[in-house]
Order: structure tokens, then C-alpha cells, then sequence
């Protein structure tokens, strides 16, 4: 049966280049691989390009010709074969969200857990509705309202993750208090609903929030927002970097800088029990 071209969706593209860092670590051309396989060369160099669909049977005799063997790494490259092609709930929003946003959410629903720094805005997988088409309708100054709707029900179906059976996604945010005290003159009720959703998050296992208090030293998150996302088994982590005209990853050696970054960070923050408190006495100063 020939190999049906296929939509180079992000995980694709990741499964793709796994295959072809393994190829290379094995030092095996396109041509030698395919050989071994049975294949054309054009059908392994589609696969690695994410122009063609792989089969979840032929995963395990492709990695043993790159002599990899190991089970975990073997049943997580036949799952991403198995998933490469599946739609995800968002697409159904494909008119309101960026293509990279779209990726950014495949990322967010394979992952297993997430580091966040945020000086200005608290992170969307722990924003409430209300705080969600506040801030989006103040930054997002080329949308619509009904625009601002749908994204808005995005970041709450984003939400989903953690609290997913068996694997919920865990989050370590740590929330500058300067985004904790902004205001919505025109809708009072936001910030104290949007500061308990906090509070009630912090309970979770998965979850864990600290504030960088205004008075904190001087720390590498001043430089801005970042997000470390990292997976189980083989998948490299990676780093969403965010601005007013959308965001863009990074993977490979800029990690590791990014995630003594975040240590530095946290290690600047309040600890998460006094975080706590300290949510509890803004929210007490936000109602009114």
C-alpha cells in the first residue's frame, strides 16, 4: 500500500524528527535506513518530514534498524504514530487561533507538566472566564467580540488538562503580585473571583503557585514570560515564548538556560504557604 501523503501536524513533525535524530545517531543515510526496511527512499525522507503518514507496526523494526530497543522509547513513538493524524478540540476555533497557538496546545495536552513565570498576566490554564475576555479584549486589540468570546472559551476548555484521569498536567506558576492586584474598574467582581480560582487551585496536588512579591530581588523573570513545557518518555522539552503578535518555541540547548532561569526565579519568590496568604490578603483588599 503507498505511503498516503499526510498534513504535517506538530506531532507528526515531532515524530519525524525523532526518527531522523535516532537515524543519525546510529549514522545510517536515508538511503542505507529505507534499504534496510524495504522501503524507497522517498517514503523515510516523507516520514522524517512529516509529509507522510508512519504506522504504528512498522515503528518497532524502524528502531531496531537504528539499534533502539528500549520499550519505553518504543511504545511512546508507536503512541505518537498512532496520534499524529487526530484532531484536536480546538481546531474547531481554527478561524480565531493561530496556527502556532493551535501547535502550542498539542504541546499542552501531550505534556506532562508545565513551568510558568508570569509578570503581568496570570497564566490562561488558571485564568477564570471573566478575567480571561478582560485581559483578551485589552491585548488582543485586532479581535472582535465575538472573537474575544471564542478565545476566551478556549482558554477554559484548555483548563481540561488538569484535571484529566490518571496523568492531570502539573503546573508550577510563579505569579509576579503586581498581576494579582490589576483592576477592572468596569467590572469590580473579576479580580476577587479570578484571585479565589487561585486559592482554589493551590489545593490542587498538581498545582503550585508562588508570587514574586514587589519587593523581590532582582531575578532572571525580568527579562519576561516563559513557559518550560516538558513530556514523559523521549520528547525533548521546550520553551513557548510569547508577544503582542503571537509566540514561537525553542528547543535544544536554549532549555537548559531557560530552566536555571526559572530555578533563580522561584528561588526569588515566596514560598508557596506564604504565596497563599499573601493571595488571601489582595482578595480581601479587592472586594468590595
Amino acid at each position: 500500500m503507498p505511503n498516503v501523503r499526510a498534513k504535517p501536524t506538530l506531532r507528526r513533525r515531532r515524530l519525524g524528527g525523532a526518527l531522523k535524530g535516532f537515524r543519525g545517531k546510529a549514522g545510517l543515510t536515508i538511503e542505507a535506513a529505507a534499504m534496510k526496511m524495504g522501503w524507497d527512499n522517498g517514503k523515510l525522507s516523507r516520514i522524517e518530514n512529516a509529509k507522510a503518514h508512519v504506522w504504528p507496526r512498522e515503528i518497532a523494526p524502524l528502531l531496531k534498524v537504528y539499534g533502539v530497543e528500549d520499550p519505553a522509547i518504543v511504545t511512546a513513538l508507536e503512541e505518537l504514530a498512532r496520534n499524529a493524524g487526530r484532531q484536536g478540540w480546538w481546531q474547531t476555533y481554527g478561524d480565531v487561533i493561530s496556527g502556532v497557538y493551535q501547535d502550542y496546545m498539542f504541546l499542552e495536552s501531550d505534556a506532562a507538566g508545565i513551568r510558568v513565570y508570569c509578570p503581568s498576566l496570570i497564566h490562561g490554564l488558571l485564568q477564570t472566564i471573566g478575567y480571561a475576555r478582560g485581559v483578551i479584549s485589552a491585548t488582543a486589540i485586532t479581535r472582535s467580540p465575538d472573537e474575544v468570546a471564542a478565545l476566551a472559551e478556549v482558554r477554559q476548555a484548555r483548563q481540561a488538562v488538569l484535571t484529566r484521569p490518571g496523568n492531570p498536567l502539573k503546573v508550577w506558576a510563579v505569579i509576579h503580585e503586581a498581576a494579582l492586584r490589576q483592576q477592572f474598574p468596569a467590572q469590580p467582581s473579576v479580580m476577587p473571583a479570578q484571585l479565589q480560582r487561585l486559592l482554589d487551585l493551590s489545593e490542587m496536588t498538581n498545582v503550585d503557585i508562588q508570587v514574586m512579591p514587589l519587593d523581590a530581588s532582582p531575578h532572571p523573570g525580568l527579562n519576561g514570560p516563559f513557559d518550560i513545557v516538558s513530556f514523559s518518555g523521549p520528547w525533548p522539552t521546550v520553551v513557548n515564548l510569547e508577544n503582542l503578535r503571537g509566540g514561537f518555541f525553542m528547543e535544544g540547548d536554549d532549555v537548559a538556560v531557560f530552566e536555571a532561569a526559572f530555578d533563580r526565579t522561584v528561588a526569588a519568590a515566596l514560598p508557596v504557604d506564604v504565596s497563599r496568604e499573601t493571595i488571601k490578603k489582595i482578595m480581601e483588599g479587592t472586594q468590595q
